[in-house]
């Protein structure tokens, strides 16, 4: 399962009203860390897709969302249960670690 990308407008429907977790990275195209973490999101999307969401919003193109949860540095990737965020991890981590802070949500 491929990563989706969502946006200011569609971002209820993709995340907020998900029936399944979503972890949703944000990002921005001049960000590398965030380009360091892509392929592992990736990686986690294309393994745990039938338990978990992975949905990238882009800052830059999206700042409503992106103020409305507080993001003041990237990559920022929350975790939304049933519309709310129930964790928060800030930077670009390893695999192991990625797959650790998710093991609530993926297992």
């Amino acid at each position: 399962m491929a990563l989706k990308e969502t946006n200011d407008a569609a971002f209820a429907d993709d995340v907020l009203m998900n029936d399944k977790p979503v972890l949703v990275d944000f990002w921005a195209t001049w960000c590398g860390p965030c380009r360091k973490v892509a392929p592992i999101l990736e990686e986690i999307a294309a393994q745990h897709g039938d338990k978990i969401d992975v949905i990238k919003l882009d800052t830059d193109a999206n700042p409503a969302t992106t103020a409305q949860y507080g993001v003041v540095s990237i990559p920022t990737m929350n975790v939304y249960v049933k519309g709310e965020v129930v964790k928060t991890i800030v930077g670009a981590h390893p695999k192991p670690k990625l797959l650790r802070e998710l093991e609530d949500y993926i297992s």
